[in-house]
């Protein structure tokens, strides 16, 4: 019994895991506030592509959380995989965002840079380490 917990609390899954939930509420820890979705000088439209980035977010980190946790069938590389796929696709997204037209990280009344960059690259990195950890433990 509890090397069947350990084993479903493995280091690898546990890093997924809090990547999965960081994803799926990350944006609306970050946006759902008078920067973003309460910034009244933001036009509609603007609002709703932030509403669809916070929604996206929302998707991926619960699909990523199922396919981490889900017990049965027991984990394969191709499930792990997909996890991490969609674990790290919000992350990849908000790097390439900074390449369009006219962007920036930060509206100017609240500072400048691109303060999501390091935070995006680290958990891009941790959640293909934690897939690695994972297929590594199981021997996939």
């Amino acid at each position: 019994m509890a090397s069947s917990i350990r084993s479903f609390f493995s280091p690898g899954r546990v890093f997924l895991s809090v990547n999965g939930v960081l994803v799926a509420a990350g944006a609306f820890l970050a946006d759902y506030n008078e920067t973003h979705v309460f910034n009244p000088r933001w036009p509609p439209h603007a609002k709703f592509h932030n509403g669809q980035t916070m929604s996206m977010g929302l998707c991926l980190g619960a699909g990523s959380l199922y396919y981490t946790l889900r017990p049965r069938p027991a984990p394969t590389v191709d499930s792990l995989r997909f996890a991490a796929i969609l674990g790290s696709m919000y992350w990849v997204t908000t790097l390439s965002a900074i390449l369009y037209p006219e962007t920036k990280g930060m509206d100017p009344e609240f500072g400048e840079g691109f303060p999501q960059m390091w935070g995006a690259i680290a958990m891009t990195g941790l959640t293909w380490a934690s897939y690695w950890l994972e297929i590594r433990r199981l021997k996939l």
